[in-house]
């Protein structure tokens, strides 16, 4: 685990000529394609044109609301200027809050070869290795089953002790028109024992009505609930017939931790893996997000850790042996509730437009 991190390269101002050399020692672009680069320079050029476009808009605009001004004093009345008011104050609205996203993006972002500057520095400087693309991606999970084109962007691991990394990870899923990328954040972390299937299900990241944002669902059967304030936050599922596997990880100390620490974001525990969870990409320049994944790592992970440590599954009959049951290494999944709900609509309608057709 990392104790004190520095932080410096993420903070201080950015020295180009040390950007350039650190480009010029880097042709590979390390393991990005092309294609990438082109897109990240997209990006900054977006911001650059929304900026442009705030300013031309908001000067014409300007004239405009002048000729207004000039023909309300004319009538002595503002009535004649009220319907050309409702069009363009949206408008000049819109032209100003795209300028402040460009603008907030560039100076957050900077140039790509800047953010991997900075990243890389900060991986020298914790004793981390930094990679902007890796396409090796060896995890189970809920997030690893059902994925296709897999790759870990911004990835940071450990270079000595216990595995740990986290990074960015995007996959597809489906084919044709539909085709379907996702961008998840990721955390993992090495645990000494192999444990059962369970996962946290955070609240926080959910959608509209509660509906999870995890690419799965699992049977509501599984549902563990635990003591306290914990299931306002996560809602936990473990295997049938693991429960007290469970309340023996997940001890009320643990569940504080998770509380404090962890829950805007999805926590599974696969194999022998802690695994953590962003629905949203994480800005891995921004050193509150180091800190706070670092955090998880060192006080949840640690925690996690101690209590897991001599966790031995009763159904396999030897403590020596660190495996888990079938039974107990995979959750039971089950079709989403709204995707169950969206299918019996349509078939609803589908029914009444056929049985109309047939009555008349």
């Amino acid at each position: 685990m990392l104790r004190s991190i520095n932080y410096s390269a993420l903070i201080d101002p950015v020295d180009p000529d040390a950007v350039a050399r650190f480009r010029s020692n880097r042709r590979s672009l390390f393991g990005y394609s092309q294609r990438a680069i082109v897109t990240a320079l997209k990006v900054g050029l977006g911001s650059i044109v929304a900026v442009f476009f705030a300013v031309i808009v908001g000067t014409q605009l300007f004239g405009v609301f002048a000729a207004i001004g000039e023909a309300a004093l004319a009538e002595r009345s503002l009535r004649p200027a009220i319907p050309s008011l409702l069009v363009l104050l949206p408008v000049m609205g819109a032209a100003i809050w795209a300028g402040y996203l460009g603008v907030r993006a560039w100076r957050r972002n900077g140039s790509p070869w800047q953010r991997f500057y900075r990243m890389n520095k900060f991986a020298e400087d914790n004793e981390l290795a930094f990679a902007p693309l890796d396409t090796k991606v060896s995890y189970s999970g809920l997030l690893f089953d059902v994925s296709q084109k897999r790759s870990i962007r911004d990835r940071f691991r450990s270079v000595s002790g216990r595995s740990l990394e986290y990074g960015n990870y995007r996959y597809t899923t489906g084919s044709g028109k539909n085709r379907e990328t996702h961008n998840w954040g990721l955390m993992a972390l090495e645990l000494d024992r192999a444990l059962p299937h369970m996962v946290l299900d955070a609240k926080a990241n959910n959608y509209l009505f509660g509906v999870s944002s995890l690419p799965l669902a699992f049977a509501k059967s599984q549902v563990l609930k635990l003591e306290g304030d914990f299931n306002s936050y996560f809602t936990l599922y473990c295997p049938q017939q693991y429960e007290r596997d469970a309340l023996y990880v997940f001890t009320p100390d643990l569940m504080a931790l998770l509380i404090d620490h962890a829950s805007p974001y999805d926590v599974e525990v696969v194999d022998s893996w802690l695994l953590v969870y962003s629905p949203q990409p994480f800005d891995l320049v921004d050193p509150v997000q180091h800190q706070r994944l670092l955090g998880i790592a060192d006080l949840v992970g640690s925690k996690a850790l101690r209590q897991s440590r001599n966790y031995a599954d009763e159904s396999i009959g030897d403590s020596r042996v660190n495996l888990i049951a079938p039974r107990g290494r995979r959750l039971r999944t089950q079709v989403p509730l709204f995707v169950f709900l969206v299918a019996y609509g349509f078939a609803a309608l589908v029914g009444a437009v056929f049985l109309h057709d047939l009555l008349t």
